[in-house]
């Protein structure tokens, strides 16, 4: 496939992004923020400008590293994954043909100053021109670019110091007038005046010495941009009358009126327009490729990334992005939908910080030649901002932006899903993240002792399955000199009254007593026989449990069918309000089991989880393995990230592990218990917590249930659900 062509020199690198900055800005924004702030609209201008700061840091960086077309798209989609890629791509894709089709309708006016025109097919024929020149080729858009915005600024030098003599310092009067609130909303709204300053990145494949030219042009064109802005909308407040050019459509031609009389207006209607249409220009070039990046990474059809051979340009993501650009230019009511995009640039700049924050926390390899300052609080800096300007930006504003982010997330869904299965730096990171958190509480919990446990009967169950159960609660405690109580729960009916003769007459199975006794020496663990006649069974498991401070209680838990879990076992109301851990065993057989298999389902291993299947391991002289069921479809990444979790959880672990960890597919022998995370979620249990996850004939399943003050909160269990 043929690639772009490195020709764009500092020269144009800066030109593009001057020139996607100073556009309606300057020329139209002026009016409508004078409104809401005052002469305050000044300061709102430099505020703006300083706020833009972490984003074109974090864009130059991320730049620098991956120097390839389709800019904001290409960090986010690395960093953030393809789901945020797609909304990013595609809604800054959207964002800048928005953009475009205000500069050259917002243009226009200025235009009809002179001449009596109609406006609509004004822009069109402008639009379509403009097109053709970005299908010709990068290196013809560049130096338009730099002719354009040299022109421009001559006009708007000789505006401002040609009028700067005739402002007054009596239309700054009352400064602050609107407050703080007028001042913050006033910078929301010219916030999209510097949207502009990283859409370089976007070509920064085509960019010569990316390492040096994109941080220079982004920095340099923001620094200087700013002071015009600043420089530019002083003059302006100061020449014309309190409140004359608010809610105007040619701001900029009044004030020249007043100060420098009709060749002024001439030449800042000059300057208007090859601002205007510069912007375009620059929005064309910048979002053109963008489905360009996106279709090389499978996000988009794959004709969006072919690249002409005869011009050297991806002409399919062009031709595409007029098209889009002409059609909002003839139906629809730009200067509203421009207002909705930039919300969603606002969102987009917050996603570029927390990019960066991914690719240095990730795992991915990631070496910018230029790196940002004061990391990572620049970055919180630009993300808390950037969530106080989107509340000014008006519930419209937001509205629009949510409706582009639900389209893109469908397109993800329908188009994108199917196709492609990596995943962001930042997934990664917090799965590593997640991972150490998990790895702390463990090693902890495996040094902590097991005192008494309590083995609950609730069944009436033979002496095989009796031994079973309590045999492997001896195995729990054995080593830690724990002991056990193994109470015979017994319910009689509500009608039976709990007296003496009942209760006496209903405890008479000695034999349960010389079971246990017999238990207790054969598998050299002291335990304590009871049995108790209750109306209620779970009510009496948990009472008796909190009385004696038990750490864990252990019962049977057979599965059962659908209807009976979606109506609810009693013992699952045991887990809900046991004072301590609770262990199920699906009871299949337990008798010195060699092959453990701990199960990760969802998240890392729970500590519990992990110290009942050591000492499982340990008691029987066996080894354990350690099973993820999302490692089946698990990226590259996701694999070493587990692996590397895996190699420190066995150095914690008593018990051998095995290296080669037990498949569901029978690769490796059937496992004699499997130990896994339980759920409380009566249908998840019911739908899919029936079978273990690598099943086998004569399996025992042992499910942990941490008591409540162990088990992780609901954003830490959310982060494990989505990373592991």
């Amino acid at each position: 496939m043929k690639e772009l062509e490195r020709d764009l020199g500092l020269p144009s690198v800066l030109a593009i992004s001057i020139g996607a900055m100073v556009g309606s800005g300057i020329f139209i924004l002026p009016a409508l923020a004078l409104g809401i702030a005052g002469p305050a609209v000044v300061l709102a201008y430099a505020l703006a400008g300083v706020l833009v700061v972490p984003a074109a840091l974090s864009k130059s960086e991320m730049a620098t590293a991956m120097p390839e077309a389709g800019g904001t798209y290409i960090f986010i989609e690395r960093g953030m994954g393809p789901l945020l890629g797609t909304v990013a791509g595609v809604g800054t894709w959207f964002s800048l043909s928005f953009k475009g089709a205000l500069a050259l309708v917002g243009g226009v006016p200025y235009l009809l100053l002179l001449f009596d025109l109609p406006l609509k097919p004004v822009a069109l024929g402008l639009a379509a021109v403009l097109i053709l020149i970005n299908v010709f080729g990068a290196k013809q858009t560049g130096r338009l670019q730099v002719g354009i915005v040299v022109v421009m600024l001559a006009a708007l030098g000789w505006f401002a110091a040609g009028s700067v003599s005739s402002v007054q310092s009596a239309n700054y009067a009352g400064f602050f007038r609107d407050g703080v609130g007028g001042l913050l909303a006033a910078t929301g709204l010219v916030f999209v005046s510097y949207a502009g300053v990283t859409k370089v990145a976007s070509v920064a494949e085509e960019v010569e010495e990316p390492g040096r030219n994109i941080p220079l042009g982004i920095l340099g064109s923001l620094a200087f941009t700013t002071l015009l802005y600043v420089g530019i909308v002083f003059v302006l407040v100061g020449v014309t009358d309190p409140g004359s050019v608010a809610g105007s459509l040619t701001p900029a031609a009044a004030a020249a009126e007043a100060t420098l009389g009709g060749l002024g207006v001439v030449a800042v209607i000059l300057a208007a327009l090859l601002a205007l249409v510069s912007t375009a220009n620059a929005g064309i070039l910048s979002s053109s490729r963008y489905p360009f990046a996106m279709s090389r990474d499978r996000l988009a059809p794959p004709l969006l990334s072919s690249v002409s051979s005869r011009f050297g340009t991806p002409v399919a993501s062009i031709t595409l992005t007029g098209a889009v650009l002409l059609v909002l230019i003839a139906f629809v009511p730009i200067l509203e939908i421009a207002k909705l995009a930039s919300a969603f640039q606002i969102m987009v700049f917050g996603l570029i910080n927390v990019a960066v924050v991914a690719f240095r926390e990730g795992s991915v390899e990631y070496d910018p030649e230029f790196t940002s300052p004061l990391y990572p609080w620049i970055q919180l800096f630009g993300v808390v901002t950037g969530a106080l300007l989107l509340t000014q930006m008006g519930a419209v504003a937001l509205a629009g932006a949510v409706v582009i982010t639900v389209a893109s997330v469908v397109w993800y869904l329908v188009y994108v899903r199917p196709r492609v299965s990596r995943e962001g730096a930042a997934t990664d990171a917090v799965r590593r993240r997640v991972g150490d958190e998990a790895l702390t509480q463990t090693e902890s919990a495996v040094n902590d002792d097991r005192g008494e446990t309590l083995v609950a009967l609730t069944k009436d169950v033979d002496a095989d399955r009796e031994r079973s159960l309590v045999a492997m609660a001896a195995d729990l405690v054995r080593s830690d000199d724990g002991r056990l109580v193994v109470v015979r729960f017994q319910e009689v009916p509500d009608q039976v009254p709990l007296t003496d003769d009942v209760t006496t007459q209903s405890r008479s199975d000695v034999s349960f007593e010389r079971r246990i006794d017999a238990l207790s020496a054969e598998l050299d663990v002291e335990i304590e026989p009871d049995e108790i006649v209750s109306h209620d069974t779970k009510h009496a498991i948990v009472n008796f449990a909190e009385a004696r401070g038990v750490d864990t209680v252990v019962a049977e838990h057979e599965p059962l069918r659908l209807r009976s879990r979606l109506v609810g076992d009693p013992i699952d109301w045991v887990v809900r309000h046991a004072p301590c851990d609770v262990l199920l065993v699906d009871n299949l057989g337990y008798d010195r089991p060699e092959r453990v298999v701990l199960s990760g389902t969802g998240g890392p291993f729970p500590p519990l989880a992990v110290t009942v299947a050591d000492a499982v391991g340990v008691a029987n002289g066996g080894d354990i393995s350690l099973w993820f069921a999302s490692e089946r479809s698990a990226s590259d990444g996701h694999r070493r990230t587990l692996d590397d979790y895996r190699s420190e959880l066995s150095a914690m672990l008593s018990a051998p592990v095995r290296s080669e960890p037990t498949r569901a597919d029978g690769g490796q022998p059937d496992p004699d218990v499997v130990v896994r995370r339980g759920t409380d979620q009566r249908l998840r249990t019911a739908l899919l917590d029936d079978r273990p996850p690598v099943p086998g004939p004569g399996c025992t399943t042992i499910t942990v249930y941490p008591h409540e003050s162990r088990r992780p909160a609901f954003v830490r269990r959310l982060l494990e659900q989505l990373t592991f």
